[in-house]
């Protein structure tokens, strides 16, 4: 597995997040039309709240759709996970991938005197021979 595959799911969840601060704007600008969307041209009262509740529904399907993706995403990364030896490995990817943690936090997790270089390095020698 790649560094890239590996990190979908940590891009889909930065996407599901962005989509739910979304939602939560479309919401209070439902309730409150001075409220200023990024992304929507301004139209008027009546049609507002009628956009609004279509991009409000849009919204909740993409988010929906992002996380069943999501849950593939979670569940293939911990098989490969669980079929790794090496334990070192399997706690630097789960904490980097799965947790999303930078590698200054998943060296601090892992203690030992690790620095986000060393587990970094670590994982790309594992990537690159498979072992």
């Amino acid at each position: 597995m790649t560094k890239k595959e590996l990190s979908r799911l940590y891009c889909l969840n930065r996407e599901i997040e962005q989509e739910q601060r979304r939602l939560a704007q479309l919401k209070e600008a439902a309730t409150n039309t001075a409220v200023k969307i990024s992304g929507l041209p301004a139209v008027g009262c009546m049609s507002d709240k009628t956009a609004i509740a279509a991009e409000i529904a849009d919204s909740q399907a993409i988010i929906e759709a992002k996380l069943q993706l999501a849950i593939v995403e979670y569940r293939r990364i911990n098989q490969y996970i669980a079929a790794i030896e090496d334990s070192y490995i399997r706690q630097i990817i789960a904490l980097r991938f799965v947790d999303g943690l930078t590698w200054f936090q998943v060296a601090q997790h892992i203690g030992g005197g690790n620095t986000s270089d060393s587990v970094r390095m670590a994982l790309n020698r594992f990537l690159s021979t498979g072992k």
